[in-house]
């Protein structure tokens, strides 16, 4: 079945960065979506990244401009490059992946993805 193994997540002061991977096993997507997502104590969960098969990209405003979202050839290694950093953004990120022949109309959507990752801790102090 599918798996999704996320790393990367880490301690790191703010204004720094980190690059979270996320590995999917038996995953190819011909018409679907991958995304990456972030939960705080208290917090719903939040989209923060996602893309589709065709490379189509959004981002939430809070991360636009500082975190970019990427995949390797054969689009089963998701990655999500952070930079400067803020304490706002300490969460659980989690790597999430739509069913491969859907297509995806909302990028930013939990209810868009059927795959979860186990989450990678983020924490950014000030």
């Amino acid at each position: 079945q599918v798996q999704l193994v996320e790393s990367g997540g880490g301690s790191v002061q703010a204004g720094g960065s980190l690059r979270l991977s996320c590995v999917a096993s038996r995953y190819t997507y011909s018409s679907g979506c991958m995304g990456w997502f972030r939960q705080a104590p208290g917090k719903g969960r939040e989209g923060v990244a996602g893309i589709d098969s065709d490379g189509n990209i959004r981002y939430a405003d809070s991360v636009k401009d500082r975190f970019t979202i990427s995949q390797d050839n054969a689009k089963n290694t998701l990655y999500l490059e952070m930079n400067s950093l803020k304490p706002d953004d300490t969460a659980l990120y989690f790597c999430a992946a739509s069913l491969p022949s859907r297509r995806c109309w909302a990028l930013l959507a939990t209810p868009q993805y059927t795959y979860w990752g186990q989450g990678t801790q983020v924490t950014v102090s000030s």
